[in-house]
């Protein structure tokens, strides 16, 4: 019955999505075949957050629930950011413990349709829903209301500010991450690496955006001011996940205008930055997955990523749904978990041999500010409400 009626709110919002769209099609984009979806070698999330994980052999054997689905945000899987890494967490634990997985990709960006792929996943047998992206956030408490009883919930990248004033109940947990120590991260090395002249392209201006590109001028600060040197930073936002032709063109005037490097933030928005750099000899930061691979193609004339600020997305996802599925749920439950340095290496550099694209900064270097990072040595801010102060650090803001 309850199967029954899901399917018939489905229907009645698909319809209502539809008629408003003025298209007959009432079709919500799922993947059926789990077996061969995704590529999890070139794209792995290498930050390490095992330390919350604690499973067992045969896990899945006695659990109440048996499915696991991810509805997309705005992106896609592929989407080469947060979509792709918390799909790659999902088909990484699924397969690893013998549990049926799929995901769904909303007709539309609104929360009518996200909560129709809910829906849809619920109808169809999938008990714990994994949502990334922080516009799950005014989706999650009606999503709750509806079927509290029938699935867990697992918000990723979603925090109180994103939640519309919803509470987090028992079957449910979000994560939020300490982006301001990623971007601090990033933008310390790359003035220690000898860039002067930076540029922060993000996506949409939400916190977790916001937060990336202030702690990006925060380390720029610190390292400037260790250097005894001046750093120029152009700042804008794109107001879009997407690369985008307009925002190419911006990208381009930047390096043609002497722009050394640019931290791109914001999901597939990275490909404007990339389309413009390689015109100019110019560099780019990646985002939220080490995106070192993705200049390993050949349309490229050479690889334009010197790093990336990442985000342990992939390996949150694993270890929640690993304590899931082995009873520790309690852990989470309710609660939205902001995972920074102080909890594990959920933020940080990719160290790889193949993914280091800097030039003098050592991975020494590196690992002794990350270390007072961790130790509170050093403590970045992550209030997003007015710019940070800076000493040796011009940031001119960009419409």
């Amino acid at each position: 019955m309850k199967k029954l009626i899901a399917l018939l709110l489905a229907l009645v919002l698909v319809l209502g999505l539809a008629a408003c769209a003025g298209s007959p099609s009432t079709d919500t984009t799922t993947d059926t075949d789990t077996t061969d979806t995704t590529d999890t070698t070139d794209t792995t999330d290498t930050t390490d957050t095992t330390d919350t994980t604690d499973t067992t052999d045969d896990t899945t054997a006695e659990a109440d629930y048996t499915k696991v689905a991810l509805i997309t945000d705005v992106g896609t899987i592929d989407d080469e950011s947060f979509n792709q890494a918390t799909w790659q967490g999902v088909v990484e634990f699924c397969e690893a413990n013998g549990v049926e997985y799929n995901y769904y990709q909303p007709t539309e960006d609104s929360n009518d349709a996200r909560l129709v792929s809910i829906t849809t996943a619920i109808a169809d047998g999938y008990d714990v829903i994994v949502m990334p992206g922080y516009l799950f956030g005014a989706t999650l408490g009606e999503a709750q209301n509806l079927y509290g009883d029938e699935a867990y919930f697992i918000a990723i990248d979603v925090g109180e500010g994103d939640l519309a004033g919803a509470v987090p109940g028992e079957k449910t947990t979000c994560f939020t991450f300490a982006e301001e120590q990623a971007g601090y991260l990033a933008g310390y090395a790359v003035v220690k690496d000898g860039y002067t002249k930076l540029g922060f392209l993000g996506g949409i201006a939400v916190p977790a955006v916001q937060r990336y590109g202030y702690g990006f001028i925060q380390g720029a600060d610190a390292a400037a001011q260790e250097l005894g040197v001046t750093v120029d930073m152009k700042y804008t936002y794109g107001n879009t996940f997407s690369a985008d032709p307009a925002i190419t063109a911006k990208m381009e005037g930047w390096y043609q205008s002497g722009t050394e490097i640019v931290f791109a933030c914001g999901g597939g928005i990275y490909g404007s930055a990339v389309e413009a750099a390689v015109q100019y000899e110019g560099m780019v930061v990646g985002v939220d997955v080490d995106q070192h691979y993705i200049g390993e193609s050949e349309s490229y004339p050479y690889n334009p990523f010197v790093t990336s600020a990442m985000k342990g997305l992939q390996s949150t996802t694993v270890a929640v749904l690993s304590d899931l599925f082995s009873g520790n749920f309690s852990k989470y439950a309710g609660q939205i978990n902001n995972l920074s340095l102080a909890e594990g290496d959920y933020v940080g550099l990719p160290t790889a041999e193949s993914s280091w694209g800097f030039k003098t900064f050592t991975l020494d270097e590196y690992n002794a500010v990350l270390e007072k990072l961790k130790s509170g040595e050093i403590v970045v801010s992550n209030d997003v409400s007015a710019m940070p102060e800076t000493t040796a650090v011009t940031v001119e803001e960009i419409q």
